[in-house]
């Protein structure tokens, strides 16, 4: 039976490591293209590593295109915006969680209705909002679609009900510790976990989003990346090596990002799906 479950588990090892390779894939030759010369990018099969790595592709894209610009523009949008969902969701989801009022209730279910409304259905309305307020083209107009996360507000509310004690609440507040002082010194500190995870998915929202960015900036110099790579295809040919060389480089600030955040990521969501 032992030697039986050492076969089991070598071949679901086997099966995972080659499922990993297949998702890998399209990484690998995304950034191998990026070196790619044209005629090495027409060949088939398609070949893995560069026969003739040329960096060809990455001068081009950085002298024809404001591709730095780009990267500028959705970093400072992914960052501010993950900021803001980051600092909206914990103090809505500990209001949520800890404070008795019967009509937080009825706010906590139009929060999580929200979350089933496509974001097609108020894009247009939210547009002339913008052009009301005057930020088209600018980084605020960018913020305006992607200030608050209902599911943010979920996760965090569902942290704080598992993980902080009302005991420990009232302890603090036996000692005169204020509201603020509370939320500050101890729900923060033991929220951490979620809101790093937290923070990794607002910031990957804003960083790939695409239709809203498409609306509202109009002007070459007020693109994100997402809407600046689109530039690369026409409605007949695709520049596959200046599009996977740009990509490459776009890659770099999302994969830092998750590896700095990566331990909290992970020891959120197997605390979460332990608890639930």
């Amino acid at each position: 039976m032992r030697a039986r479950g050492r076969l089991v588990n070598l071949a679901i090892d086997i099966f995972l490591f080659a499922f990993s390779l297949l998702m890998l894939l399209p990484l690998v030759f995304l950034v191998s293209n990026a070196f790619k010369t044209p005629q090495e990018l027409l060949v088939w099969p398609p070949t893995v590593i560069p026969a003739d790595p040329t960096v060809e592709n990455f001068r081009a894209v950085l002298a024809d295109t404001p591709l730095a610009r780009w990267i500028f523009n959705s970093l400072a949008f992914a960052v501010l915006s993950m900021i803001a969902i980051v600092a909206t969701s914990a103090i809505s989801g500990y209001v949520l969680a800890k404070f008795r009022f019967r009509s937080l209730n009825v706010i906590f279910v139009i929060i999580l209705a929200t979350a089933i409304v496509p974001f097609e259905v108020y894009m247009i309305p939210l547009y002339f909002q913008a052009q009301m307020l005057g930020v088209l083209n600018s980084t605020w107009g960018l913020l305006l679609g992607y200030l608050v996360m209902s599911f943010g507000i979920f996760l965090i509310r569902q942290n704080v009900v598992h993980s902080i004690p009302d005991e420990l609440l009232e302890a603090a507040r036996i000692d005169g510790a204020g509201e603020f002082w509370i939320f500050w010194r101890i729900v923060l500190p033991l929220l951490r976990g979620a809101l790093g995870a937290l923070a990794v998915l607002a910031f990957f929202q804003a960083w790939t989003s695409f239709a809203w960015p498409m609306i509202v900036t109009t002007t070459r110099e007020s693109y994100t990346i997402e809407v600046g790579l689109a530039l690369f295809q026409t409605g007949f040919t695709v520049d596959l090596g200046r599009l996977s060389a740009a990509s490459a480089t776009v890659l770099v600030p999302s994969i830092t990002l998750f590896v700095i955040l990566r331990r909290n990521f992970v020891q959120s969501v197997a605390s979460t799906g332990l608890k639930e």
